[in-house]
């Protein structure tokens, strides 16, 4: 059995990792601090990262 219906559903996995790098934006920025933007680059670099490698690992299972 296929892990994912439908391969191209691998990019929720890295969604989750960009929208973690946009909350820490986020709370850095309402808090008055000085926002880490390379920790933001990096955790949405990450999550495209991410869904590109599941997409990959999923679509290249086979279909037994």
């Amino acid at each position: 059995m296929h892990p994912l219906r439908h391969p191209r559903n691998a990019i929720f996995v890295g969604l989750m990792f960009s929208l973690i790098g946009v909350v820490y934006w986020f709370v850095q920025y309402r808090a008055d601090f000085h926002a880490d933007i390379a920790g933001v680059t990096l955790l949405l670099l990450l999550g495209v990262a991410v869904s590109i490698m599941a997409y990959v690992l999923i679509a290249g299972s086979p279909n037994d």
